[in-house]
């Protein structure tokens, strides 16, 4: 199991009042699978994944990654344990703007001690694998939306992460660079990773092997995918 997740609750409070982001959320996700988490604007899907990302911790609840159990943890500690376990991709593909492509897929290596030479060949194979190997020294202005978006998923892999986590991926794309970032993640799930993607996007959640819908703040769809 790569994600469980018993009786999970947000509770932000503003000092004037207290919102219940997430109202008891149970969900198991296995190793492998590619699991969609969709829902509107303010349903607590957000507020989920940044919980299933270890950018936060829950209010109340059990969340156990691969076999860790997170929940309550600290910061430095929720820190090491998303750079062993999760790769992150965004819409917005937050890379550094004058940094290389090479060199924006060499960050998550670096704070995991891993040697320059073998910092530069990891990443390199990774650029390669997304079909980015003649773009390897160019900054992100010099490149598509849908070149950035793969370099942020060359990024997400070069850890070799238990699970990816997308967030929105082909929201800031084009239909045809889209359709190439989504048959990416379809490549990477058929090669056995694990995918946890978070979108308003029905079309693009049926892809998945499995849709989890979210409306203020609870589970109240979870189905296999239409073939």
């Amino acid at each position: 199991m790569m994600i469980q997740m018993r009786g999970i609750q947000k509770v932000y409070d503003t000092g004037h009042v207290k919102v219940r982001a997430l109202k008891g959320i149970d969900l198991d996700v296995d190793l492998s699978e590619y699991v969609a988490v969709v829902g509107p604007s303010g349903s607590g899907k957000s507020t989920l994944m940044n919980l299933l990302g270890c950018l936060d911790t829950p209010t109340a609840g059990d969340y156990l990654l691969s076999g860790e159990k997170v929940a309550g943890l600290d910061r430095n500690r929720l820190a090491e344990i998303r750079n062993r376990h999760v790769g992150f991709v965004f819409q917005s593909f937050n890379l550094l703007p004058y940094a290389t492509a090479l060199e924006n897929v060499e960050l998550p290596l670096l704070f995991g001690g891993i040697s320059a030479k073998d910092r530069r060949a990891r990443a390199t194979e990774m650029l390669e694998k997304v079909d980015l190997a003649e773009r390897l020294h160019h900054r992100p202005s010099e490149l598509s939306g849908g070149q950035m978006q793969r370099v942020a998923i060359a990024r997400a892999l070069v850890n070799r992460p238990a699970m990816v986590l997308a967030d929105e991926p082909t929201g800031n794309l084009d239909s045809a660079s889209g359709r190439a970032v989504v048959d990416l993640f379809e490549e990477l799930h058929a090669a056995g990773q694990t995918i946890v993607m978070i979108t308003h996007d029905m079309g693009l959640a049926d892809l998945a092997s499995r849709v989890v819908q979210i409306r203020d703040g609870e589970i109240v769809d979870d189905l296999e995918a239409a073939a």
